[in-house]
């Protein structure tokens, strides 16, 4: 269990060290550090599935870790790919104002965030990893990625929201929709299956 959580606590303590690499303009050490935050949280992911090590820490290191990695990413872009961001605003102003509504309502409902990781979530997080890092690694956007991106990453965001509305109270690794009302590892029914 530790080393899958030294990994996620990789992303978190990253994300000073993006600050000085985005403040030096260092874009070459900036997207290798990029593409190793989302290594890594393939890495950890898979490691806890395969050991079948999860605990609300982790879970919660791993939400952290996955959020600053997309901040750190985000900023990469505001700072090395201005016109990107300039191109595409109503779909990005899209994605953040679903992502400020799914977190506001867990806000107000749990006082704290979700740490669900859905499948939808792991696959919006592929999908915004490879095309963040796409973007620091090649001279012109790849616009198709971008789009499945913002598609993927709605759909799974959509799906939180309506999964806080329907939990009374705060839970973690919740799959989705369809397994809202599965056991969990943490309410002594000894039936979690993660898979």
């Amino acid at each position: 269990m530790r080393l899958v959580n030294w990994i996620s606590f990789f992303r978190v303590v990253a994300f000073p060290v993006f600050l000085v690499l985005l403040t030096l303009r260092a874009v070459d050490a900036f997207k290798w550090l990029v593409l190793a935050s989302f290594l890594t949280d393939a890495l950890d992911g898979y490691l806890a599935r395969k050991f079948k090590v999860i605990s609300i820490l982790g879970s919660r290191l791993d939400s952290l870790g996955d959020d600053l990695a997309i901040l750190a990413a985000f900023l990469g872009v505001v700072v090395f790919r201005w016109n990107f961001l300039i191109d595409q605003w109503i779909l990005i102003s899209l994605l953040w104002f679903l992502f400020l509504v799914q977190l506001g309502y867990a806000m107000a409902k749990y006082q704290k965030p979700t740490s669900f990781h859905t499948y939808g979530a792991k696959l919006a997080t592929l999908f915004q990893g490879a095309f963040l890092s796409s973007l620091f690694f090649f001279d012109e956007p790849l616009l198709p990625l971008f789009y499945g991106t913002v598609v993927v990453t709605s759909l799974e965001l959509i799906e939180e929201i309506i999964m806080v509305g329907m939990l009374p109270t705060w839970r973690s690794d919740v799959r989705g929709l369809y397994w809202i009302n599965k056991p969990t590892p943490d309410d002594g029914s000894g039936t979690w299956n993660p898979e």
